[in-house]
């Protein structure tokens, strides 16, 4: 099918375009820049040189992808971006390039990548994620396959974050978060697996089960590492739990740590006592046991 270019769009001769693109009012495509088939550039997105989307990515209106990175040194030359097949990214998301010439920040396929996210240099975003609104991630970060963030969370750089892991809102990453994990928004602490996405991803509860024993090892059992290591490795060898022998073998900041809840508190009925005549409600707050 034929390109639809839209006549306030400034499209650069060298920019390479494939078939059935629509190119929205006051796009801007630089030179050296690659639009795969089937594409969709809503109104005023921007596309950097250095950028080559694959086919069937829906782009909405003010994205600026491959723009130059954030970094106080500044490069006459700079890496390039990659990004994926059938990728939906909205308004206003920025995703720049990598810092050195032979570097590629790369974005894989089928990711939904909401409004105002950002996504700095060197990083390195899997398959079938979401990254919700206003989530930061600065330069080298890594985020694994169907790994969900939500609203406003921040990742440190060189932070990794695992597979099929879950992040709540607002969260502040500055360690690895590991596969199939649950994150605490508010704590930035693990509070178990992610269960629900891992059930509705179709997961057998074999798979499933096997992930909490492995989850024991790594929070429960109190093993000095090497011996975290060595248990996951022996146990499992194969299927969804080996994956976190491999992803723990390769950390270099340290792992968020689990949110151990604190004793159980009841708060009984209030207790009705007579002072001059009146009656008075006092709750008492004590520990239960």
């Amino acid at each position: 099918m034929a390109q639809s270019i839209h006549p306030t769009a400034m499209v650069h001769p060298q920019a390479v375009l494939g078939c059935d693109v629509e190119i929205g009012p006051y796009c801007v495509l630089e030179a050296e820049t690659t639009v795969g088939d089937g594409c969709r550039l809503a109104s005023h997105v921007v596309i950097k040189r250095g950028t080559t989307l694959g086919a069937q990515n829906l782009v909405d209106e003010g994205a600026i992808l491959g723009g130059r990175p954030q970094h106080v040194a500044r490069h006459d030359r700079w890496g390039t971006l990659v990004i994926g097949a059938g990728n939906m990214i909205r308004e206003h998301v920025t995703i720049h390039c990598a810092m050195a010439p032979d570097r590629c920040t790369r974005v894989g396929d089928d990711n939904l990548i909401m409004v105002n996210a950002h996504v700095a240099h060197d990083c390195q975003v899997g398959h079938h994620t979401i990254l919700t609104n206003n989530v930061m991630l600065a330069g080298h970060v890594t985020v694994g396959d169907y790994a969900y963030l939500s609203g406003g969370v921040g990742v440190h750089q060189f932070c990794r974050i695992g597979c099929h892991a879950m992040v709540g809102g607002q969260a502040h990453i500055n360690q690895d978060v590991p596969p199939y994990v649950t994150v605490d928004g508010q704590s930035t602490r693990v509070v178990g697996l992610n269960v629900i996405g891992l059930r509705r991803r179709g997961f057998a509860p074999e798979a499933i089960q096997q992930l909490k024993e492995a989850y024991r090892i790594i929070y429960r059992h109190g093993l000095a590492w090497n011996d975290v290591l060595r248990a996951l490795q022996t146990t499992f060898s194969s299927g969804p739990a080996a994956d976190f022998a491999a992803f723990l073998a390769q950390g270099q900041r340290g792992f968020v740590s689990e949110r151990r809840r604190p004793a159980l508190t009841v708060i009984p009925l209030p207790r009705v006592a007579e002072h001059g005549g009146a009656a008075c409600r006092k709750p008492a707050l004590r520990r239960a046991g």
